[in-house]
């Protein structure tokens, strides 16, 4: 007759006592990484959400800034040819000294051509000022969006740090991770109160 010996090794109990753990005996530590992962992720969320919007105002400024440049450019080359059509009106008026009534045309488009000079000039700088503005914004939320990116890598580092401490129980890595965690929310808090 066999009688068989059962040698429960280091491994088998603690598979058994995390069993028992499991029907009302939940470790508190492991459920207290598990509700601050469950927090930092959510946190984190909302951070690479913010980071992504503050990146796409950046880049619709940005653009607005480029379509605006256009504009200009157009405006003071609509400048120049004016410029010229008077240049080449007041040049028609001293070579037509002789016939007084060439004269009083040329003279009457150089006077029309400086008249529209003037709105047109005005334009293109209003479309300049208006270039310096969106560049301004887009740069503005350009720096906030690399303010939300650092602060959603923090988060996610802390929340890998929280997963190596629930597997080693190392105290000082969930101090770590607390302290990136804080340093999360802060620059967090530095890109949502930043101008």
């Amino acid at each position: 007759m066999s009688e068989e010996y059962e040698v429960h090794g280091p491994h088998d109990h603690a598979v058994e006592h995390a069993g028992h753990g499991a029907h009302g005996d939940a470790d508190p530590f492991a459920s207290r990484m598990a509700v601050m992962t469950a927090i930092l992720a959510s946190i984190g969320a909302i951070f690479a959400y913010q980071s992504g919007t503050s990146e796409n105002l950046a880049l619709y400024y940005k653009n607005e800034a480029a379509i605006r440049k256009t504009e200009a450019a157009n405006q003071w080359a609509y400048y120049q040819a004016k410029g010229e059509k008077e240049n080449l009106a007041e040049l028609g008026e001293a070579l037509s000294a002789s016939n007084p009534e060439a004269r009083s045309r040329f003279a009457a488009d150089v006077d029309k051509y400086r008249q529209q000079k003037e709105p047109i000039r005005a334009n293109a700088e209003a479309l300049e000022k208006a270039v310096a503005q969106d560049d301004a914004r887009s740069e503005a939320l350009m720096h906030g969006h690399h303010r939300w990116a650092q602060a959603t890598t923090a988060i996610q580092i802390s929340i890998a740090l929280t997963a190596i401490t629930l597997l080693t129980r190392r105290r000082w890595l969930l101090y770590a991770s607390i302290g990136i965690a804080v340093t999360g929310a802060v620059m967090g808090a530095l890109a949502f109160f930043a101008p």
